[in-house]
């Protein structure tokens, strides 16, 4: 369960740190990837091209 306490009556700064707080959870991810049903196999094609991306990007960091 996420918590923020509001300070000195600021809501709108309690919201934004609520938001920062929720996304970082990664429910919001979890909700999308539940959202519809992938075969095993459409999973595991999806996680092999992004293993590929990430290991691409990480390879073009050090430049």
């Amino acid at each position: 369960m996420t918590k923020v306490l509001v300070k000195d009556g600021n809501v709108d700064g309690a919201i934004k740190k609520f938001k920062a707080k929720f996304a970082k959870s990664g429910v919001p991810s979890k909700l999308k990837q539940k959202k519809y049903y992938d075969k095993p196999g459409v999973k595991k094609r999806k996680a092999k091209e992004e293993m590929i991306r990430n290991s691409r990007k990480s390879s073009h960091k050090g430049f």
